[in-house]
């Protein structure tokens, strides 16, 4: 069956999120909409406090927009209940934080395992053979604390990949790593892009930038779509 990369997998029509305290309030996001098709790499760059997470953490229903909606594969994930919000994310979306998503208690293949049975309709992808793919089968059976910074990112990414999601969200996944390994993280990205997931990565890293197939900029709360003819201007604001 032939892929139809015009297919948008992740879509979100202003997106409003507001955050009180006693009598202040922030506006985080200020109407953002945006789409992902599926095989396209996007990557969300803009300056700090610009609300870069606070828009993944919307998309990926770890947290509910104030106001309007998000979509993954037709099937709108916002304005549900929690249990139901995890249930969809389960099924759909792979999510790879800044702060990792590993928990420490377990090994890293029982990391992986976790979300596959999360998932509830059999394994896609042996664990095994996944954390072979990011170069950590001699690893499966350590704990996060004994594993490296490289090896921390690749087996966080795994954990993202173990449900073969339709949607995969990276808040920063090469922040802290250095040039081989970014590279390594960034070339998985675009490997599971190509073989038919829509990834959103958000980032201040140039590499990423420069491996992703269009670029929004966020700005206050506000998001823009940077065209290929803009891309060094995205470029400098990531770096």
């Amino acid at each position: 069956m032939s892929l139809d990369t015009h297919e948008d997998v992740l879509t979100a029509r202003e997106l409003y999120r507001f955050y009180r305290a006693g009598e202040e309030e922030t506006l985080a996001l200020r109407g953002v909409s945006l789409k992902v098709r599926r095989g396209e790499t996007v990557a969300v760059v803009g300056p700090s406090g610009a609300g870069k997470s606070t828009l993944l953490a919307c998309l990926a229903g770890l947290d509910e927009p104030s106001g309007g909606e998000v979509r993954v594969d037709g099937v709108r994930i916002s304005h549900r209940p929690e249990t139901e919000r995890a249930r969809l994310r389960a099924r759909h979306i792979g999510v790879l934080l800044q702060t990792r998503n590993l928990l420490p208690h377990l090994s890293v293949r029982d990391n992986v395992r976790l979300p596959q049975r999360a998932r509830g309709r059999g394994a896609p992808v042996p664990a095994g053979e996944l954390l072979a793919r990011v170069g950590l089968a001699a690893r499966a059976h350590a704990l996060p604390r004994q594993l490296s910074g490289g090896e921390l990112a690749r087996a966080g990414l795994a954990v993202a990949l173990a449900n073969a999601p339709a949607v995969l969200l990276a808040d920063e996944p090469t922040g802290e790593l250095d040039g081989e390994t970014e590279q390594l993280v960034l070339s998985m990205l675009r490997e599971r892009a190509a073989e038919g997931c829509a990834v959103l990565i958000v980032t201040h890293s140039p590499e990423a930038v420069r491996i992703a197939d269009r670029v929004i900029t966020l700005t206050d709360g506000k998001a823009a779509d940077v065209r290929r003819q803009d891309r060094k201007e995205a470029h400098d604001a990531a770096g």
